[in-house]
């Protein structure tokens, strides 16, 4: 039996578009601070929501928590490892690898890329691994960030939205009983065409809407006296950074203190070694059992946080000692690189907040109630009712974990295939129109320098892009199966 329409669902409806409203004038029109923005729109949706007062900073601190607590952590080990992978010459090897051949095909493989490294790393740990890489890449080949960043963006959150072993996939997976081979399957299908064109295709509009070059947060490129380019961490800026009009000579973004360049093969280990460590523990997901004696040591190597922590150590010998940095130059260098990602973690952790007031305010309630009504498959259902959770939470998880709840009794009996169907389309709605009240949001405006209308723009259609094209896909697959 369908829960009745209240008062307080109408309220919080409203309450929320008012709390996203404020949020984008107090950023645009007023020019305050994202972080401070992001607060004052939280606490005002608590209150409004009709939270208790005494519980309204609590609910305010358990979204800072729930992201800083663990985002906070990836980001700051993905910062200390793109430091070193900067200032030792690696990236520079990476992108002179990415840059033999066509520079057309450079979009292709920045999505190729980011595919592979988004099959097992939640979105933020693909994101801060591979905006160094990036950012040069842009340098070097003199173009728009945003031709190259789509593609990469594209790859990381259709793999984060369609393909377990990701958390929201794998959750509404468990909910609906579908078969995560199938799943799999079917969800590959329909990521390849949409990270083409949500990826390449789109990058090359993005880059016209938006035609910044490589001085964003992530890796921005500065010149030395020498003429030569350097990479700076997070936050670093320069009145020379131009690169789209080409007032930035080719040059390395290699530290002079480094007397050597790492190999192409073990810069390839260093970047891989977490990537491998999380697929052992996506492969113990999917075929190991739990009550394994080995799968407490399986989880463990290939949680994100340790996996990156390797790769942070190993980095310090093939990125640092191994290349001529002192012990003293690396200890400087993991300090340097944390210092910029400061108001990153901020923004990101007052995102979280704004979410959490959302959640705990009923506004996710009031949604499911409203897509139930209209009484439709269980198929377009999903993907309306992770749609709207989307829009008004701004978590795909959330999104993904509520709608699989809500359609969960209108599942039930349907085969294996249509289960899995329901469960892709379900995650195509949870990556719909991402906006303020959405964590990586802002680690997309932050990393790349954006402005607000520009993250829009740019991340959040292509969000939307992927959403709509891997319904439709959807959709089609379901007339064959």
């Amino acid at each position: 039996m369908h829960q009745p329409w209240t008062g307080h669902d109408t309220q919080v409806l409203i309450v929320a578009a008012v709390g996203i409203a404020i949020v984008v004038l107090l950023i645009v029109w007023a020019k305050i601070h994202a972080f401070l923005a992001l607060s004052i729109g939280a606490l005002f949706v608590g209150i409004a929501s009709g939270i208790a007062l005494d519980k309204v900073t609590t609910s305010y601190e358990n979204g800072v928590g729930g992201v800083l607590g663990y985002v906070g952590v990836l980001i700051a080990l993905g910062a200390m490892l793109g430091k070193l992978l900067a200032d030792s010459g690696g990236a520079d090897k990476i992108v002179d690898t990415l840059l033999h051949g066509k520079p057309a095909t450079l979009p292709w493989k920045m999505a190729l890329i980011a595919g592979i490294i988004g099959i097992p790393m939640f979105f933020e740990i693909g994101l801060v691994l591979l905006i160094p890489v990036v950012m040069l890449a842009v340098h070097r080949s003199q173009g728009a960030a945003m031709r190259l960043g789509i593609p990469a963006l594209a790859g990381l959150s259709v793999l984060h939205g369609f393909i377990p072993p990701h958390p929201g996939p794998l959750a509404a997976i468990g909910i609906l009983h579908a078969n995560v081979g199938v799943t799999l399957a079917f969800g590959l299908l329909i990521a390849v065409p949409t990270v083409i064109i949500a990826g390449p295709v789109f990058g090359r509009l993005a880059a016209r809407m938006v035609p910044i070059g490589a001085a964003g947060a992530g890796l921005a490129v500065t010149v030395a006296a020498d003429g030569n380019a350097r990479a700076g961490g997070p936050g670093a800026r320069s009145a020379h950074t131009d690169v789209e009009h080409g007032e930035v000579p080719r040059g390395t973004a290699q530290d002079p203190n480094a007397t050597r360049s790492p190999s192409f093969a073990w810069t390839l280990v260093t970047l891989l070694s977490p990537l491998v460590l999380m697929l052992i523990k996506a492969a113990a997901d999917i075929w190991v059992d739990k009550s394994a004696a080995v799968r407490p040591l399986l989880d463990f190597i290939g949680d994100p946080v340790f996996a990156l922590l390797v790769a942070l150590l190993l980095a310090m010998v093939t990125f640092g000692t191994s290349v001529g940095f002192s012990a003293s130059t690396l200890t400087t260098k993991i300090g340097q690189s944390l210092l910029p990602i400061v108001g990153v973690m901020l923004i990101v952790g007052a995102g979280g907040a704004f979410k959490q007031v959302l959640v705990d305010g009923g506004t996710g309630t009031a949604i499911a109630k409203i897509a139930v009504a209209a009484s439709l498959s269980a198929l377009v259902l999903g993907w309306i009712i992770a749609v709207l959770i989307r829009l008004a939470t701004g978590s795909a998880t959330v999104a993904t974990v509520t709608a699989a709840g809500i359609i969960a009794p209108l599942a039930t009996g349907l085969a294996p295939a249509q289960l899995a169907l329901v469960v892709l389309a379900i995650g195509a709605g949870s990556l719909f129109f991402s906006h303020v009240n959405d964590a990586g949001f802002w680690l997309v405006k932050e990393y790349f320098g954006l402005t607000v209308g520009q993250t829009i723009k740019t991340w959040s259609v292509m969000e939307t892009i992927i959403s709509i094209l891997g319904f439709g896909l959807t959709l089609l697959l379901s007339l064959f199966v």
